[in-house]
């Protein structure tokens, strides 16, 4: 249990989400945002659909689920419509009054003195989720942080719906005990200008006062932070062989899934056009958008005789096992390996591959997308940019840092410099206790250590 440094009273905070497991974004900022209300004396509580934090603080809700199949038929007949059956809307309110009566439990079980709401006030995958969470902060008035990672009207499939009433009221709610928090200024802007909400914006951070145990390019890198830099462990010393990828090859790593907004043939048309020995690896599955984009980036790779693995199977959140004994790596294992990091999504709330690719020093190739344009490329990140297309000179910028190792060292010094700038733990400590501060009323909470 922890404990407030300023008034020395226990204070518990509900983190309420529709999935917190695995690696996704929303999953992977909740955790450091608990971190963060650890250091000021709450003690975290998670309610959601899918969970992997500790027994003893979970409350599993199967309906919170966006793949809940209740969920998933509102949302079938939600969306890509203009009128809904009356049964729709009679299991959106059967549905509600059940995740409102396990939010109150949830609420009594843990003392819950205030609730993070995680992006299930923001993206409408379950609409009753969204209104039992409204209701009961109007109900309660218990203090709120809602925090947006992506709106519904930045997807083009959540714009046709038969719904609207439903993401009026609670997609985000405007309600006097919410505090509302984006992650970027685009969404700060189009918030206020189509609901009237202010917002304190803080972005998704990494430890860069912590750089993690690698080897490689990020020794030149530690040097300069005056951090020691440890060697690849054990474990991972065989990930080049483990994903094929021989002693005079390229790794050039794709960290995302298997989306058509990440640009992944982007990434292949690159690789084909470097004329270098490589191999293209990516890392995440299609997930719950289906699989015809990976057949699609399967068929280019052909075409562009590009090699390009799909290791989904062998990287997960933890280190394991496969049924059939192949070893199981993090994203993290693989990172210190590759020698060129590609993002080249049209579309993102923020950009966490960015900042993990900085965070362990590699090279990046990445798209102009808006919100890194708006929000990232004004803190002076060094990278190689396309706009939308592969470039005779983008392509010439990237044989330059994959064969000039100086080069490579320099980038890196200076990204994590400034990354450790705006990015860091330290920059989320300081915002987010100030929030807690003026969202609870205790007037020291902002003076903790």
């Amino acid at each position: 249990m922890s404990y407030c440094p300023a008034c020395g009273r226990a204070h518990n905070v509900g983190f309420i989400s529709t999935r917190l497991a695995g690696t996704d974004g929303v999953s992977l900022e909740t955790a450091k945002w608990a971190a963060v209300f650890e250091r000021v004396g709450y003690t975290p509580y998670y309610l959601a659909g899918e969970l992997d934090r500790p027994p003893e603080v979970s409350y599993l809700v199967a309906e919170a689920h966006f793949q809940h199949p209740d969920v998933k038929d509102v949302y079938r007949n939600c969306f890509g419509a203009r009128v809904r059956g009356r049964y729709v809307t009679q299991q959106i309110y059967e549905l509600k009054h059940k995740l409102k009566d396990h939010l109150y439990k949830f609420i009594e079980q843990f003392d819950i003195d205030l609730i993070v709401p995680e992006n299930s006030l923001t993206i409408p995958l379950n609409i009753p989720l969204g209104m039992a969470i409204t209701e009961v902060i109007s109900e309660t008035g218990i203090p709120t942080i809602a925090h947006h990672h992506d709106f519904f009207w930045e997807r083009q499939h959540f714009m046709t719906n038969a719904a609207w009433e439903y993401l009026n009221m609670a997609f985000p709610p405007h309600l006097p005990a919410i505090q509302h928090v984006v992650i970027n200024s685009s969404a700060d802007n189009q918030l206020s200008l189509r609901t009237g909400i202010s917002a304190v914006m803080i972005p998704n951070v990494m430890d860069f006062e912590n750089p993690p145990p690698t080897s490689g390019d990020f020794e030149a890198c530690a040097r300069e932070a005056h951090h020691p830099a440890a060697p690849i462990d054990d474990y991972n010393a065989d990930v080049r062989r483990a994903l094929d990828v021989a002693d005079d090859e390229l790794l050039i790593l794709q960290p995302t899934r298997v989306v058509k907004r990440k640009g992944i043939e982007h990434a292949i048309e690159l690789v084909h056009r470097l004329g270098m020995k490589a191999k293209l690896v990516v890392s995440h599955a299609s997930g719950d958008e289906g699989y015809d984009y990976e057949r699609r980036v399967r068929e280019y790779s052909k075409l562009m005789k590009v090699d390009t693995y799909f290791v989904s199977n062998i990287i997960n959140e933890t280190r394991g096992m496969t049924p059939d004994g192949r070893k199981i790596y993090t994203l993290e294992d693989i990172y210190p390996h590759a020698d060129l990091i590609t993002y080249p999504s049209t579309f993102e709330g923020f950009g966490n591959a960015f900042l993990e690719a900085v965070y362990f020093c590699k090279p990046i190739v990445v798209n102009t997308y808006s919100i890194y344009t708006m929000d990232i490329k004004p803190k002076g990140f060094s990278v190689i940019e396309i706009d939308g297309y592969v470039t005779d000179e983008a392509v010439r910028k990237t044989r330059q840092v994959l064969t000039d190792p100086e080069l490579r060292a320099k980038m890196a010094v200076h990204n994590y410099a400034t990354a450790k700038k705006y990015y860091s733990y330290s920059v989320l400590f300081k915002k987010l206790r100030n929030l807690i501060a003026d969202c609870t009323g205790c007037p020291r909470v902002s003076d903790a250590p």
